[in-house]
């Protein structure tokens, strides 16, 4: 084996495979709770771990859109892109974002495909009765009182993955079960 050929085995036996985790669901389902605890068991295991959240992701790379269809599709994929390169370089990327409309998060599903990237779409199934006594942020409470529209799953719309590869109901069980439930997905699909 020439020196060459020794490096580039070596070089494969060290990649680390990255990987997008895109958990979606409607506001409060628990997405950046349970990708939080996820990212906390992954990052003990001494793997390469980012969270890429919704929120931070709006006032960081997405300021100044809004929340109409066009602004929500530009927001996720920025999202995709950011989450896909970091997967291509070794990194688990979880990605709890709401991405309400299945064409968004199909085209996030493509990029990634087409890049050889895996790709692991959850849908953190909480109902909208159980996010709105979650209500995390008050936009539940704040929707009702007419100070906000626009509240997806409420009055703006919230397309459901049909065949997502994992389908969490964070109110029948605890984060870490349900971060349990991802982690062993992940490990069964060779993520891990």
């Amino acid at each position: 084996m020439t020196t060459q050929a020794r490096e580039r085995a070596k070089e494969r036996e060290t990649h680390v495979t990255g990987a997008t985790i895109w958990l979606t669901g409607l506001p409060s389902a628990g997405k950046t709770t349970i990708a939080r605890a996820l990212a906390e068991r992954l990052a003990a295991e001494g793997r390469r771990t980012e969270v890429l959240d919704g929120d931070e992701i709006r006032e960081f790379l997405s300021a100044g859109l809004g929340f109409d269809r066009r602004d929500r599709d530009t927001n996720v994929q920025r999202i995709g892109f950011v989450a896909e390169l970091l997967a291509s370089h070794g990194v688990l990327v979880l990605v709890p974002v709401i991405a309400p409309y299945a064409d968004s998060r199909e085209s996030v599903r493509e990029r990634h495909a087409a890049e050889g990237t895996p790709y692991v779409e959850v849908h953190v199934a909480t109902p909208v009765e159980v996010c709105s006594e979650r209500d995390v942020k008050g936009l539940y409470a704040r929707q009702a009182a007419g100070e906000i529209s626009g509240l997806t799953g409420v009055d703006d719309p919230y397309e459901a993955p049909v065949s997502p590869d994992l389908r969490i109901e964070s109110q029948d069980q605890s984060v870490e079960e349900s971060a349990g439930a991802l982690y062993a997905l992940l490990a069964e699909r060779g993520v891990l």
